[in-house]
């Protein structure tokens, strides 16, 4: 049985909301890729040089990302050859196959770094308007709802209206929030919401900080305080250092992920707005060629619509309905 039914059969018996989410979250890259790909099989059937040109201008096209997209094409020349493929149609399943491979690099894709006993501490870095206001407000209203006792720091304190957006979605997740005013020092709030989270007995805090990248070294050095402040109180901590960035940028969230990786130790990536967008291939370039684990992604508006990331599900979701297309 091909990889592409397998994943079918496997989704569509154990058919869940999250699944659904996935499909109806990546409609708009799948309806760009997979029509794509399913034309291309149309037009060409047999396997040749000039049917992988059009393959990599294809995937090239929906962000997957150059480096990404010449690693996977010599994989796929390889299997057709040792496999003896001749016709495209038979090579769908492999692209399929190879492409969860590329996510499958080890399983801290959706899960993460969760204290067993103690409070998990979680830092929040990120440019202006991707969305990490809204990603953490929806991380704790997914906490709250497993039972765990959650407190919000209000670590952006440059953004004028950062503090009262995060009040809001602390209201809609029924969370309280730490704050300073506009224009404190944010590892001063920090260190407010720490010693406040230990003496309520939280068990997770989630901090925000300020997204600007004008100045890396600025940006580095306040990190930097910031996680000296939470590793003095909490040993070990921070659990998670999370970079939240914007599916519809492309490329852009490329850039961003290379920045925040070089100045902070980003341990894994939430991906906002992938409905929005026909570019989920950022998803592979970024877990490819940066390897940085995918914990989460955005796949709709509502409060729990951020989702832990599913490497199986995430291929799914872009290739839903290409073997009935096809065939």
């Amino acid at each position: 049985m091909s990889f592409l039914k397998k994943l079918k059969e496997k989704f569509t018996t154990q058919s869940d909301s999250v699944t659904e989410k996935f499909k109806s979250g990546l409609s708009k890259t799948r309806n760009s890729f997979a029509s794509k790909v399913n034309d291309l099989m149309k037009r060409y059937r047999k396997v040749d040089e000039e049917f992988f040109e059009e393959l990599e201008e294809i995937l090239i096209s929906s962000d997957v990302g150059v480096h990404t997209v010449m690693d996977l094409i010599d994989e796929l020349k390889d299997v057709a050859r040792s496999r003896n493929i001749q016709d495209t149609n038979e090579l769908k399943s492999a692209i399929s196959e190879k492409l969860a491979e590329m996510l499958h690099k080890d399983d801290q894709d959706g899960h993460l770094n969760m204290q067993e006993s103690g409070m998990t501490v979680i830092l929040f870095v990120g440019v202006n308007g991707v969305g990490k206001t809204t990603s953490i407000g929806k991380l704790a209203y997914r906490f709250k709802n497993e039972g765990k006792k959650v407190l919000l720091a209000a670590g952006d304190t440059f953004r004028a209206g950062a503090i009262e957006q995060l009040e809001v979605w602390g209201e809609r997740a029924g969370v309280d929030v730490i704050k300073h005013q506009q224009g404190s020092d944010p590892a001063a709030v920090i260190y407010d919401s720490v010693k406040a989270a230990k003496s309520r007995n939280v068990d997770v805090l989630l901090c925000d900080t300020a997204g600007r990248l004008q100045n890396k070294v600025n940006l580095m050095k306040e990190l930097e305080k910031i996680k000296r402040v939470i590793e003095r109180e909490v040993p070990g901590a921070p659990h998670e250092v999370l970079l939240v960035v914007d599916a519809t940028t492309g490329q852009n969230a490329m850039s961003q992920a290379k920045i925040f990786g070089e100045s902070t130790d980003v341990s894994g990536l939430i991906l906002t707005k992938l409905d929005g967008t026909a570019k989920g291939g950022i998803v592979l370039a970024i877990r490819h060629e940066l390897d940085i684990p995918v914990k989460f992604v955005g796949l709709g508006e509502k409060i729990d619509d951020l989702e832990p990331f599913d490497p199986d599900k995430f291929v799914y979701g872009l290739f839903a309905g290409l073997e009935e297309e096809a065939e």
